[in-house]
């Protein structure tokens, strides 16, 4: 089973990530952006996603995605920890939300970061 020390593992391998303590909880940033919290017991994890795409996946998935209410109303969804597949899935999941934090130099040096495989 996925863990916070996998989550901290891979969001600190993703290029220019720090992590720094942020009310009262591990915050995971690209260039000093956020893009992912490991929130209250570390059971889960937030991560950027467009709101369009959140509503989606928290219908489709409720075992493992869902929004939590302080955040609503902005772009962020909550992911439970255990309900994913595999260490891959959680990279791409963060790798993903890197993406949208990432400011364009970061998005150029790594074009392919956080995108599907090409066929």
């Amino acid at each position: 089973m996925l863990d916070a020390e996998d989550v901290r593992r891979i969001a600190l391998s993703l290029p220019d990530t720090t992590e720094k303590i942020a009310w009262s909880m591990p915050t995971f940033r690209v260039a000093g952006k956020m893009f992912a919290t490991l929130p209250e017991d570390e059971t889960s994890i937030a991560v950027r996603c467009p709101k369009e795409e959140r509503d989606e996946l928290a219908l489709a998935e409720p075992e493992k995605f869902w929004i939590a209410d302080h955040e609503a109303q902005f772009a962020w969804v909550r992911v439970r920890l255990a309900a994913l597949e595999d260490e891959d899935e959680l990279r791409d999941i963060l790798a993903d939300s890197w993406r949208q934090a990432a400011p364009t130099r970061l998005l150029e040096a790594h074009p392919r970061l956080g995108l599907p495989p090409e066929a």
